[in-house]
């Protein structure tokens, strides 16, 4: 996995985010591609991507991508990217293309779209949506207390209203959720959140154990049981998310072709 990824020039952001599951996932023949290069123009507290002026995009990437996705033969294509605000359409064009990519291979995969929130551009989600993937994801992340805290230069009600624009422009179209715990938010501020996500048109829901990428991030206030899982995975259900993946080292992109 690594040496076809590194001889096609991609990066995934399980390593780039340190993810806990790299070695369950690649073992596995999965991965998450992160395109757009790999420098965020904002730099969430939690998130271990490095931060600062991107380059611009690269046509080739989509073609890249394509072809390590029909080298590894995956049936299912998780594509993500660090948050561009530099660029008009915050990257919207260059999921679109990869997208397009992808679906002219001889054997196509299912493909997962992971997107930030394009700044509450909706021309740039219209740009994701028509492209049809089979899911499109994007993360809350925590709580709305927590933002300041946590993701300053992003809006939990922003993150919100992209979700419930693209499930009107695509009623079919399965959408994605997810968060994190651990920052110090409180078991009723979850299940608030996991409402307001159901009520913004998702029924795919993760939820997983905040761990700090090193010491200058945030600390970890509180580490869940096991047990505590299982009560929001129960939660989300009882409010009608039909998927569902919530435990400590659940996170956005875990067992997405499951």
């Amino acid at each position: 996995m690594k040496e076809t990824l590194g001889r096609h020039g991609l990066l995934t952001v399980c390593r780039e985010a340190r993810c806990p599951n790299v070695g369950e996932c690649w073992g596995e023949g999965t991965a998450t591609v992160l395109i757009l290069g790999g420098v965020c123009s904002r730099g969430c507290a939690f998130c271990n991507v490095t931060s600062g002026q991107p380059a611009p995009p690269d046509l080739s990437e989509p073609a890249r991508v394509a072809a390590a996705a029909a080298e590894l033969r995956w049936r299912h294509v998780v594509v993500t990217s660090v948050t561009r605000d530099d660029l008009a359409d915050g990257g919207a064009a260059q999921f679109a293309l990869v997208v397009e990519a992808l679906r002219a291979l001889p054997s196509p995969p299912a493909v997962e779209l992971l997107v930030p929130d394009f700044a509450g551009d909706r021309n740039a989600l219209e740009t994701v949506t028509r492209s049809c993937p089979d899911v499109l994801a994007h993360n809350v992340e925590t709580v709305p207390r927590l933002y300041p805290e946590v993701r300053s230069r992003a809006s939990y009600e922003r993150s919100l209203t992209l979700l419930s624009l693209a499930f009107g422009m695509a009623p079919g179209l399965l959408l994605k959720s997810g968060l994190m715990v651990g920052f110090g938010e409180t078991r009723e501020e979850v299940v608030a959140v996991l409402e307001d996500l159901f009520a913004a048109g998702c029924r795919s829901v993760t939820i997983g154990q905040y761990l700090s990428p090193s010491r200058t991030h945030p600390r970890v206030r509180e580490y869940l049981p096991i047990e505590a899982f299982g009560e929001l995975e129960g939660a989300a259900r009882g409010i009608g998310f039909p998927r569902v993946a919530s435990g400590p080292l659940v996170r956005s992109s875990y067992r997405a072709g499951g």
